[in-house]
């Protein structure tokens, strides 16, 4: 994704997640192109129609994705290709924060039969920010289902489902606090990342000459304005520093040490394939009344998205967003030391506690002291919602700080102006904008003492979770059913479940086993929060079958926890095939390049497949063929078949599966699925790769 707020902030789709947004912009996250090449598959529609859609492909591949959109919208109108058109406009939508306008087209590009495995998780997402909660639950279900191989979403898909069935919980969250958007300084541009700084309100702004060319809008910049003590700013902002202004690329989410003699912000995403890929960290000292030239920090990772950079009180420990490697999902929050001469300590993960599988930016310390931080990842309404973190005897609790501050939009970038009133940035409905920054007060400010004594403790207005110190427990089971292949599926009886954990280090240990009974069951086993289950069904006449089972993700929520004790069961299905020998099985996604016999990225994870099948069932013998389409010459073809062939089970060997029992086998264009073959589409059914069962 690429938020504006983002540009700074750093999301983007995972994969920073994924992936970046507007306030993203800071941090906009990185597309998975292999998925985009298997939609890329074919030959494109012919005539001008078929070159505007190539010219909006080539622009979303250089991230413009607003120019992307404009060129496949024509595209789409005219129905070229539908599954891929519709799903480049979804993903350029996705990826420049407008999450909400995705939704149409990706249920356009599923219908139409849309090759990415993971259309579903992100149509989910939007559906979401569109507000529509029971459909996004539905779809997320039917991603479950498909047990999907990217464990990052996977998780994430599992914490959403969570607060998808939990969401009046959240609804109900509310508070003391009143809002008013600051209307002196929005515009129909982005503003958001408030600071205070003395008497002045620093902010970034979407309003330098340059066009941003992923969301349309102005590039970003530091601005500022006079500020009253109670909030309200006096209008005309003008450029924060000379000093701190590149005027093609992207600067934001400032952050100021106690004295207010240095300051931290963010830089980057010029828009320029040649230019600064991602975001970085840059810090500027006040030297006699005038900033100095920004320098990079040390701790900014070259290859990784940083920003929303944040000082503690007393200016020692700087905390700030990054989605570098060995993170736990999208962005993270991390944490350094800054020492009295400037130097950094090696950044520190703030740990899974508060990170998650989504996204975790724009982290600042409060005046009570705990950690406020936005978030896609814990339980909240929509795209970012606040949390504030409160460590209680060595126990990290987060919570939703609700209505008013949180939406179904994007609500990020506290900063506090003094104990009862500060500023925050939305894109809800009602402003003037992409962005817009709103003063927040806590109305309990204008009670006298006795009118303080007669709130109730217990409020629902007071927010976050009332019974956090009440310890909750809660007993995750395991069971399931084991089924035949076919359509309509058959129960299977007495067939030898094991269920084992794998450990950090990839051994298997038993936890369980036992027979399915009446109508296929089996189960219920213990299992425990954060672990990998593998789980293999063997029954004669079937090919063994393992699959693992993670709890990555499903542990229920504090928030939705009522009571002392909660006992949950996960209930998986497992299908397995007949063993008939001669049986052939076509392998889905199984893509080369024109001409060429390399394995794909995009191939892997189905070849991985074949693999754990073999791994399951230790006396499996297959053939692996390869076909071709006939739009070359015989000879060619079947060279090339075969040559695809060898490769597919060279990479098949390379994971630890004898030589013995794999067969590689090319037969060009003999056995064609669809003779005569028109159509891309024809032909791509014709270009296959299977698997025949030679003995068991």
């Amino acid at each position: 994704m690429a938020y504006n707020k983002h540009i700074f902030a750093g999301i983007g789709g995972i994969n920073p997640v994924e992936k970046g947004y507007s306030k993203h912009k800071f941090y906009t996250m990185k597309y998975n192109s292999i998925a985009l090449l298997t939609l890329m598959v074919g030959i494109w529609s012919c005539g001008s129609v078929g070159s505007i859609q190539k010219q909006g492909i080539k622009k979303f591949e250089n991230g413009e994705y607003d120019l992307a959109i404009k060129d496949l919208q024509k595209a789409a109108t005219a129905s070229v290709a539908p599954a891929q058109t519709n799903y480049y406009i979804a993903e350029a939508y996705r990826m420049s924060d407008r999450s909400q306008l995705a939704a149409p087209y990706y249920q356009k590009a599923i219908d139409a039969g849309a090759a990415d495995p993971d259309a579903r998780f992100h149509y989910a997402f939007a559906l979401k920010s569109a507000g529509q909660y029971t459909e996004a639950a539905k779809q997320l279900e039917q991603y479950i289902q498909t047990k999907p191989l990217n464990k990052v979403y996977s998780e994430k898909a599992n914490r959403e489902l969570f607060t998808l069935r939990g969401i009046d919980d959240i609804i109900k969250i509310k508070s003391f606090y009143e809002l008013k958007p600051l209307e002196k300084i929005n515009t129909a541009g982005a503003e958001f990342a408030p600071i205070v700084l003395g008497k002045e309100l620093i902010f970034t702004a979407s309003r330098k000459d340059k066009i941003y060319k992923t969301n349309g809008l102005p590039m970003l910049g530091l601005y500022k304005t006079q500020v009253s003590e109670t909030g309200e700013v006096s209008g005309g902002a003008v450029l924060f520093s000379n000093s701190i202004l590149a005027g093609e690329a992207n600067e934001g989410t400032p952050t100021f040490s106690k004295d207010g003699k240095t300051v931290v912000f963010a830089r980057g995403n010029t828009g320029k394939r040649k230019g600064t890929a991602d975001v970085d960290l840059y810090v500027s000292r006040l030297v006699s009344g005038t900033w100095s030239a920004p320098r990079m920090i040390p701790v900014s990772d070259s290859l990784a998205w940083d920003g929303s950079p944040a000082f503690s009180a007393d200016g020692k420990t700087i905390y700030f967003a990054s989605n570098r490697q060995g993170g736990v999902g999208g962005l993270d929050i991390y944490r350094t030391n800054m020492d009295a001469s400037g130097r950094f300590s090696k950044p520190v993960n703030m740990g899974k506690d508060i990170n998650t599988p989504g996204n975790e930016i724009f982290p600042i310390v409060g005046p009570d002291a705990k950690l406020y931080f936005a978030s896609d990842g814990h339980p909240g309404l929509g795209k970012l919602d606040l949390f504030v973190a409160t460590r209680s005897q060595g126990v990290i609790s987060i919570d939703n700080m609700g209505a008013p501050f949180n939406t179904r939009f994007d609500d990020f970038g506290l900063a506090w102006l003094d104990e009862y009133r500060g500023f925050f940035a939305s894109n809800r409905d009602g402003g003037k904008g992409d962005d817009d920054v709103y003063l927040f007060e806590d109305t309990r400010v204008n009670l006298d003492s006795i009118q303080l004594a007669k709130l109730d403790p217990k409020d629902p207005r007071f927010g976050g979770n009332l019974d956090i110190g009440t310890p909750k427990l809660v007993n995750y089971y395991l069971s399931g059913i084991v089924t035949t292949n076919e359509a309509p599926t058959t129960p299977l009886d007495s067939a030898t479940v094991q269920v084992f954990e794998i450990g950090d280090d990839g051994t298997e240990t038993l936890i369980g086993e036992g027979k399915t009974r009446e109508k296929g069951k089996f189960g219920t086993y213990k299992l425990q929060e954060g672990k990998e289950y593998s789980i293999l069904v063997a029954l004669p006449k079937f090919l063994n079958k393992r699959e693992t089972f993670s709890m990555a993700g499903r542990n229920i929520p504090p928030v939705f926890l009522k009571k002392p004790v909660t006992d949950t069961t996960f209930v998986t299905e497992i299908k397995l095939d007949n063993n008939l020998i001669g049986t052939s099985f076509v392998l889905d996604n199984i893509y080369y390049d024109l001409n060429k016999a390399n394995i794909r990225n995009d191939a892997a994870p189905e070849l991985d497949k074949v693999v754990t099948v073999m791994k399951a069932n230790p006396t499996l013998k297959i053939e692996l063929s390869s076909h071709t389409d006939a739009r070359d010459t015989d000879a060619y073809n079947q060279t090339l078949s075969q040559r695809r062939a060898e490769s597919a089970v060279n990479y098949i060997l390379s994971k630890g599966i004898e030589p013995d029992r794999i067969v590689a086998k090319g037969y060009g264009e003999r056995q064609l699925i669809i003779k005569n073959a028109k159509t891309e589409e024809e032909h791509q059914k014709n270009r296959r790769t299977e698997i025949t069962i030679l003995e068991l």
